[in-house]
């Protein structure tokens, strides 16, 4: 079984408040973006390749190429997903799982999140479905507050940590997308570091209701408020996607890639020339379509 692995945009992303836990409550819209990666339009691979069977010799054979992860195969999170779906399957087997890596890490769009769910979703189907999409998510939000959306994988509104989903209309259908990651990496702590919780703005799902030309005014990131002084590269990045005509753009999670929304394959190819052209990083992304 092969499973091409996309990646998810934060269309605003509100910190509301901070928890008794520790955690922090939020409210954004989950999209998925880079499903459609390999088509004539998206030749470039911005998506992981996860391929994934039962083992004939009854041992697992696990490979992770592309882009390296620094740390312990057992710390990984595909293999997390692996050891959480045994725990709960009565059934015991053994896996041959080979992830191709591409989405870049550290960047705010929930690569490795989507690799664990994925491996979560394709363990399901090979073993029958066990499980409904409840339970997957469940399991999931044990490896990390994205993961879930990941077993849903459609627009959704996320509310407490991000786990608590309500799907919605694809509001970007037909767009295309310009992603821009430099070369920084911003851990969770230090983005929540510096986040002001606040509960009294209008509820995000009302405001996207708005005309997409309003976006740039109504929907905000409340990471950028307290990491673009600390990286001004970031704020610059924004700047040239609205320079280079995006209806919106905005850093994506906690960071550090951001993106613009472009009304046509052809407006977001002119942009990514553009900073393929000035930028000297190397992950400036193909135009990708959005569901």
């Amino acid at each position: 079984m092969i499973q091409f692995v996309n990646a998810k945009l934060n269309l605003g992303l509100h910190i509301v408040r901070r928890r008794p836990d520790g955690y922090h409550d939020l409210e954004t819209l989950f999209y998925p973006v880079g499903i459609h990666n390999g088509t004539p339009q998206c030749p470039a691979p911005f998506c992981d390749l996860l391929e994934i069977n039962r083992s004939c010799s009854g041992a697992d054979v696990i490979e992770l190429t592309g882009r390296q992860l620094d740390c312990p195969l057992e710390k990984n999170l595909v293999v997390k997903a692996l050891n959480i779906f045994r725990e709960h399957c009565k059934e015991s087997f053994a896996v041959e799982l080979r992830l191709e890596k591409h989405l870049p890490d550290g960047a705010g769009l929930g690569g490795g999140s989507a690799d664990a769910s994925f491996v979560l979703r394709a363990l399901n189907e090979l073993s029958g479905y066990p499980f409904t999409d409840e339970e997957l998510a469940r399991m999931a939000l044990a490896l990390g507050a994205d993961c879930p959306f990941f077993i849903l994988n459609r627009p959704a509104f996320g509310e407490g940590v991000g786990e608590k989903l309500v799907e919605t209309e694809p509001l970007l259908r037909g767009m295309w997308c310009v992603i821009v990651k430099p070369p920084l990496h911003i851990s969770t702590r230090e983005a929540f570091a510096g986040v002001t919780p606040d509960d009294r703005r209008a509820p995000l799902r009302e405001l996207v209701k708005a005309p997409l030309e309003e976006w740039k005014v109504l929907l905000t990131n409340d990471f950028e408020r307290s990491l673009f002084p600390l990286y001004p590269e970031l704020r610059d990045i924004k700047e040239k996607l609205y320079a280079e005509g995006a209806a919106y753009a905005s850093m994506s999670g906690s960071g550090a890639s951001l993106f613009g929304i472009y009304p046509s394959l052809s407006s977001a190819e002119k942009a990514l020339e553009v900073f393929h052209i000035d930028s000297p990083w190397d992950d400036c992304y193909t135009a990708l379509c959005l569901l």
